[in-house]
């Protein structure tokens, strides 16, 4: 009498069971692995462990984040000081370059003469701007506004721009008032060299220069606020740095039309600005019209003006 044999301990049958189909051919399928290794969600197997790269049905499912951890909120002025400018950026040869250059700014403008002359001055030869691949131009620029960045901190921390209190702690003055105080003086830092700051704006302007100048209009924003001693801990302290970066940029390409005794017009304008953007910042869709004129206020703005950007 014939003995009837089960399916399940044949071993043809669990050959071919087993065996993974290609996932080319069915790409929806889930099958079974024998591998060894550890699975984890809809991952296939290495090749060490399984020779066919397959999805496979005994994964283990995906989990949730555990959001009874609370999260770390990181927007506290205190945990946004931006790094020292501008040694933070710079090797010392190109510091010692740039920083020579600086000085010819006036007489040339933030082009490769006031670099070459830079480098004389520094003692390097012609053939050093080599350090600069990007062409230079736009290094002088970021130096500039990172070296100016790095005065207003030094000016602010001795005192000078807001006095100290008995106990030799900065005080008396509002967290607005600072603001506009640091903004002035941020913007009198471009008195010597105003009439190349148009051309300075054009460069920025540029495709491939825009990131890097946002990013250096953020940090000022950060330090600004930061140095007025402003301690928001909520979504404010994104806002505040999006309204006093707004303010400042405006302000930045205003004062190159600027023809008023002292600049008088542009401190005039940056009051006004301050005062009104506490209304315009109230809503989101204010903040994101505000980022989109921020990122195109250098173009914009300068070429309703009749600049040459």
């Amino acid at each position: 009498m014939t003995q009837s044999i089960p399916l399940g301990h044949c071993p043809a049958f669990r050959s071919l069971i087993s065996k993974p189909t290609n996932i080319r051919s069915f790409s929806s399928r889930s099958i079974p692995c024998v591998s060894l290794q550890r699975r984890t969600a809809l991952v296939a197997h290495s090749a060490h462990y399984c020779r066919y790269r397959y999805f496979h049905s005994c994964e283990n499912p995906r989990r949730l984040p555990n959001i009874s951890i609370p999260f770390s909120r990181f927007y506290h002025s205190d945990f946004h000081p931006t790094p020292e400018p501008p040694a933070d950026t710079y090797t010392p040869e190109q510091s010692a370059i740039l920083s020579a250059a600086v000085n010819h700014i006036p007489e040339v403008g933030f082009t490769t003469r006031s670099l070459t002359l830079g480098a004389r001055d520094a003692g390097y030869l012609d053939v050093s701007l080599q350090l600069f691949p990007d062409g230079g131009e736009m290094n002088l620029i970021t130096y500039w506004l990172r070296s100016r960045r790095g005065m207003l901190r030094q000016k602010t921390k001795s005192g000078e721009l807001f006095g100290m209190s008995g106990a030799g702690e900065i005080g008396g003055l509002s967290v607005e008032e600072k603001v506009l105080i640091l903004i002035l003086e941020r913007l009198k830092m471009n008195e010597e060299i105003i009439e190349h700051w148009q051309d300075a704006l054009a460069t920025m302007s540029l495709p491939f220069n825009l990131a890097p100048s946002i990013s250096e209009l953020s940090a000022l924003s950060s330090d600004i606020l930061y140095l007025a001693n402003d301690h928001s801990v909520d979504s404010s302290w994104y806002t505040k740095r999006l309204s006093v970066a707004t303010v400042y940029a405006s302000a930045d390409v205003f004062m190159t039309e600027d023809t008023s005794p002292g600049f008088s017009a542009t401190k005039e304008f940056v009051e006004r600005q301050l005062s009104d953007v506490n209304l315009v910042t109230r809503t989101l869709s204010d903040a994101k019209r505000y980022l989109g004129f921020v990122a195109g206020s250098v173009v914009g703005v300068g070429r309703s003006w009749g600049m040459k950007i």
